[in-house]
């Protein structure tokens, strides 16, 4: 997987989720971006999951939470790739949210993901990611 190939999908990655915050959810083409089976990482543990309806009603409810706190927007700042073979790599993914609240209409957090990414039939899937505190972070900047 390429550079360029990584930062096409992040880009409509944020596409999606960009809709998503405008209450456009598509749940199927948003999975379609995720393997059958996956694994996330964060300080609050390791979770396993599968690409199922669970799965989709999880992202429906994760993207109503996040328009809850006031996500405004979520923007790629950049995209690295570490290389593991020539099916799988880390992508390592810088973003910006936006957000809004009474005290401030403006915002802006960047935090990175790190994705484990695989190749197949010719197009990137995500099947892990490992991610900071983001609960923590939103505490920090006074988002919730």
């Amino acid at each position: 997987m390429t550079k360029d190939i990584l930062e096409k999908f992040f880009k409509r990655y944020e596409q999606f989720f960009t809709q998503s915050l405008d209450g456009e959810l598509d749940a199927n083409e948003m999975s379609a971006l995720y393997a059958q089976e996956f694994i996330a990482a964060s300080p609050i543990g390791v979770m396993a999951g599968k690409n199922d309806n669970q799965f989709q009603q999880a992202l429906a409810q994760g993207y109503e939470q996040y328009r809850k706190i006031g996500t405004k927007g979520m923007r790629v700042r950049g995209v690295s790739v570490s290389p593991i073979d020539e099916l799988h790599c880390v992508a390592h993914v810088a973003w910006t949210a936006t957000y809004a609240n009474a005290n401030n209409p403006n915002i802006e957090i960047d935090f990175d993901v790190h994705y484990l990414m695989q190749e197949l039939n010719d197009k990137p899937h995500i099947f892990g990611w490992v991610s900071g505190n983001e609960q923590e972070l939103l505490k920090e900047y006074g988002v919730i």
